[in-house]
């Protein structure tokens, strides 16, 4: 049935999506504030202000203008951050004409850029802000040697350009048995990955060396492919890499090292294996979501690895992923909470889509904490976070109320 509410609410995103949001003023309350720039906050506000953060602290302590917009929470913490998802790129109908996540055709094209193909209208992308995720991290999936692009956005906004962040994050690659070639194409086995991932180091490099020696007039030809692998090489733009198996990321650190280019180990299901050599190589984990079917390539994977990061001292943040199913994408409020039932800290689970992630994606000085001067970028909940029966009631991003339906 289509009540007054439920058609208001409507009428209110079609708004939301029809032009870039309009920044309040609002003073939000709660009674608990996590901030993650500091200790937990009890009887908390946060004062919002031309779409920043402009004072946190206790609400005895702060005094908003007269006739201010209020909002209350039981729980209020920073905008969720999903640190790797295809949402945009893959569709909530899971049919061909939605799902650009992934380009076969050939085995490497870091050329094809993610804000081509992003779908800012689509639906899983209003879901999952609903659910408190202001920020994705979203882009080609895994499935090839090198997929494409990834970029930053808000989960808002009708146009690509609406909230865009970042137009290039990472460049995406792809370890193991899940970017083998199909039908017996090139690559079949994991040393020929590995030497067609290097050759086309290789190539990048000398395309690199032309362009730095050229004369004018004596460039060499543009190479969209080997420009988005320079950029790797520069050290500008990482390497995210998928792998699960301890010997795929042992190989992924083997190329690290060779090329001294920066990776992001994406998945990592058995990191467990090899928590020292990850952390010697300093390179932080995009951890596969807690819940991922543990079969195939992940039936290694354990509920506690995000604890056993954790203690390693790694640098972690939770992904929703990407699911070959309806509807193509988990939710990582879900499965921080997962993680942190099985031994997980709490305040660590929250980092870990929070402040954590935003570290790993070099965007902390905007995002993922409660801040002045940072980006109003708020998840007002009925409860703890990770309780099963506690609601996302209100999500504001850039200081906009963007959801003000419970889900």
């Amino acid at each position: 049935m289509i009540t007054r509410r439920n058609a208001l609410s409507g009428l209110v995103g079609l708004c939301l999506l029809s032009s870039p949001l309009q920044a309040e003023s609002m003073l939000v309350l709660a009674d608990r504030l996590y901030t993650k720039n500091g200790p937990v906050i009890e009887s908390g506000a946060v004062l919002i202000q031309d779409g920043k953060i402009r004072q946190v602290g206790r609400q005895a302590e702060i005094r908003p203008p007269a006739g201010i917009q209020t909002l209350h929470a039981a729980v209020v913490t920073p905008g969720l951050i999903d640190a790797r998802t295809v949402v945009g790129l893959a569709g909530y109908l899971n049919q061909p004409h939605d799902q650009d996540q992934l380009e076969n055709s050939t085995a490497m094209q870091p050329q094809l850029r993610a804000l081509d193909a992003f779908n800012a209208r689509e639906r899983l992308v209003d879901w999952v802000r609903s659910l408190g995720v202001t920020t994705l991290h979203t882009g080609h999936g895994p499935g090839a040697l090198i997929s494409g692009q990834t970029m930053l956005r808000k989960s808002y906004g009708a146009q690509v350009d609406d909230g865009l962040m970042q137009p290039l994050a990472m460049i995406v690659a792809q370890l193991g048995p899940g970017a083998f070639g199909a039908e017996n194409r090139s690559p079949g086995t994991r040393s020929k990955q590995i030497a067609m991932l290097r050759q086309q180091l290789i190539r990048a490099q000398e395309y690199q060396q032309q362009w730095q020696v050229a004369e004018e007039g004596k460039a060499p030809a543009r190479d969209l492919e080997l420009e988005a692998l320079v950029a790797v090489l520069d050290g500008s733009v990482p390497l995210l890499v998928t792998a699960y198996r301890e010997q795929d990321m042992r190989s992924a650190l083997r190329i690290a090292d060779e090329f001294g280019i920066r990776i992001v180990l994406d998945g990592a299901a058995e990191a467990y294996l090899m928590l020292d050599a990850i952390k010697a190589a300093g390179v932080p984990v995009i951890l596969h979501p807690t819940m991922a079917r543990q079969f195939g390539e992940l039936e290694n994977a354990s509920f506690t690895t995000a604890q056993q990061l954790h203690q390693a001292g790694i640098p972690f943040a939770f992904q929703s992923g990407y699911e070959a199913y309806v509807p193509k994408t988990r939710v990582v409020l879900w499965e921080a909470a997962i993680a942190a039932a099985y031994g997980l800290p709490f305040e660590a689970a929250l980092a870990a889509i929070t402040i954590d992630a935003a570290k790993i994606l070099g965007i902390e000085q905007q995002v993922g904490s409660i801040g002045v001067g940072k980006d109003a970028d708020l998840v007002l909940f009925s409860g703890d976070p990770f309780e099963y029966t506690t609601q996302v009631r209100q999500v504001i991003i850039n200081g906009q109320l963007v959801s003000d339906e419970p889900h």
